[in-house]
C-alpha cells in the first residue's frame, strides 16, 4: 500500500510538472469518469502474457508459465533459481511485471525437467505448466498482454461510461503514454536524467536523494531532510540499508564533500541508464500530450510507425498514407530523444525541435560516454486496444482488454476513471 500512495500521490504533481502547471487532456474529456480506486488487493489487477510463440516441446529450455501473487519479475526468478540451484542470468523472461496484482507469465529455464518445475513449491508462485523448447525466452518475446481490472466503489453510470471510452479508443487508439510509473516513486526519475545530460551534478544528487514531501515513511523524510539541512553523515545513517544507491552516494559525499561529480559517478550505470530513459520518456509523453487531438492521423512530414512489423518511414505521400492510418495500419511517432534517432519534418519536427530546445539540449547532448550513448528511436503515439470489455459487479467495474507489448493498462484506466 505503501508503494500505492508514493504513487498516485505523484501522479498530480509530476504532470503539472512535465507540462507547466496544467492538467493532463484525456482523448476522451467528453466522457465522464467513473471515479473509484484500483489494486485494493492483488485479485483487482491481473496481467496474463500473450506469448509471440507456443514452446515446441523438444529442446533443453523449460518454458514454465507461472502465476505469482504480490512479486516482480526478477524477484520470481531469483526464487526459482535459487530453487532449482540454476543462475538466475541463465533464465529467461519476456516482459517485465511488477509486483502489484496477479500476474501470470512465461520464464525458460535451461537443463531443467518439466516434472521437476511442475512439482515447484515456491511461497507466492504457482506454475500452471511447462514443456521444452530450443532456445531461451528472450525479453519481448510477447505479442502483448491481457488485463482484468476492477474498479471499486465507481460513480453512478460508470458502466456506460467506461462503455463510451473503451469505444472511443477501440476506435481512435489509446494514447500511448509512459506515465507515472515510469518516473520512480518519488516521480523524478526524469529529473535526474535531464540533469545528468546538463552535467548539473548537484541538481542531479539533489534530486536523487529527493524531495521529503514526496515520501509518507518517517524514517526515509528524515533522511531526506538531514541531506537538506548539510548534514550528510546524519543523513546517511538514517537512510534504511535498502537504500543502497542513496547510501553508496552519501558515503563518497562524506568522504569529500566537494565531490559531487565523483559521488554521482558511484552510481552503477544500470541506474544512470534509468535516468536517462525516465527522461526521454518524459519528453515524448509532453510530445504527446501537444499532439493529442490529431495522434491518430498522419501528416507530410511525420514518421510513420508500422503496427505490423514496426518499421519506421518517413510520410511523403498524404492521399497514400492517410488511409492507412484511418485503417490503423500505421500511425505518427513520437521521440524517444537521441543521437541518431530518425528526425520528422514539417510541423511534428517543428514541435520536436521546440521542446528539446526548451530543455537547452541537441540530439548531440544524447551522445554521453562511458556506455550511457542514448540512440533514440520512434515510439507510436497510439497502440491499439482490442478485447475491450466493461461488466458491473455491483458497487464495481471489472475492465478487460489487450494491449501490445510496452503498453501501460494505467493510461487505459486514466481515461475511463479520470481520477488521479
Amino acid at each position: 500500500m505503501l508503494k500505492e500512495q508514493l504513487v498516485l500521490g505523484m501522479m498530480l504533481r509530476l504532470r503539472k510538472r512535465i507540462q507547466g502547471g496544467a492538467l493532463s487532456i484525456y482523448l476522451t474529456a467528453e466522457v465522464p469518469g467513473t471515479g473509484g480506486t484500483i489494486k485494493g488487493s492483488p485479485e483487482d489487477f491481473l496481467v496474463e502474457e500473450i506469448p509471440a510463440y507456443l514452446p515446441s516441446g523438444q529442446g533443453e529450455h523449460c518454458f514454465a508459465v507461472l502465476e505469482k501473487r504480490g512479486i516482480a519479475t526478477l524477484e520470481a526468478l531469483r526464487r526459482i533459481a535459487k530453487t532449482l540451484g540454476v543462475q538466475e542470468r541463465d533464465l529467461g523472461y519476456a516482459g517485465m511485471k511488477d509486483a502489484i496484482g496477479i500476474t501470470r507469465q512465461t520464464v525458460s529455464i535451461p537443463r531443467v525437467a518439466p516434472d521437476k518445475v511442475l512439482a515447484l513449491e515456491i511461497p507466492g508462485i504457482k506454475i500452471l505448466s511447462a514443456s521444452m523448447h530450443g532456445n531461451k525466452l528472450r525479453l519481448g518475446h510477447l505479442k502483448g498482454n491481457r488485463f482484468v481490472i476492477r474498479v471499486r466503489d465507481v460513480a453512478q453510470g460508470a458502466a456506460k461510461h467506461a462503455g463510451a471510452a473503451l469505444e472511443v479508443m477501440t476506435r481512435r487508439g489509446v494514447p500511448n503514454r509512459f506515465g507515472v510509473q515510469r518516473y520512480g516513486a518519488q516521480g523524478n526519475t526524469h529529473e535526474i536524467g535531464a540533469a545528468m545530460l546538463r552535467r548539473e551534478f548537484k541538481s542531479a544528487v539533489d534530486r536523487l536523494i529527493g524531495d521529503p514531501a514526496a515520501v509518507t515513511d518517517e524514517r526515509w523524510r528524515q533522511a531526506i531532510e538531514a541531506y537538506r539541512r548539510g548534514e550528510v553523515e546524519e543523513s546517511l545513517a538514517l537512510f534504511p540499508g535498502h537504500f543502497r544507491v542513496e547510501r553508496e552516494l552519501l558515503t563518497r559525499l562524506v568522504q569529500r564533500p566537494d565531490g559531487l561529480e565523483r559521488a554521482f559517478n558511484s552510481v552503477q550505470p544500470r541506474m544512470k541508464r534509468l535516468y536517462l530513459s525516465a527522461f526521454q520518456s518524459s519528453l515524448f509523453d509532453l510530445v504527446l500530450e501537444k499532439r493529442l487531438d490529431s495522434f491518430d492521423k498522419v501528416n507530410v512530414g511525420d514518421i510513420a510507425f508500422k503496427h505490423e512489423n514496426g518499421a519506421c518511414f518517413l510520410v511523403q505521400d498524404l492521399a497514400a498514407e492517410a488511409p492507412r492510418a484511418e485503417a490503423f495500419d500505421i500511425s505518427p511517432t513520437g521521440p524517444m530523444f537521441g543521437c541518431t534517432m530518425m528526425e520528422p519534418h514539417g510541423a511534428q519536427g517543428e514541435l520536436e525541435r521546440e521542446v528539446l530546445a526548451a530543455q537547452e539540449l541537441t540530439l548531440e547532448s544524447f551522445n554521453l560516454s562511458g556506455g550511457l550513448r542514448m540512440e533514440g528511436e520512434r515510439r507510436p503515439l497510439r497502440v491499439p486496444i482490442a478485447g475491450a470489455d466493461v461488466q458491473q459487479e455491483g458497487a464495481d467495474l471489472l475492465v478487460g482488454f489487450s494491449l501490445p507489448r510496452g503498453a501501460y493498462a494505467t493510461c487505459v484506466m486514466s481515461e475511463i476513471m479520470k481520477s488521479e
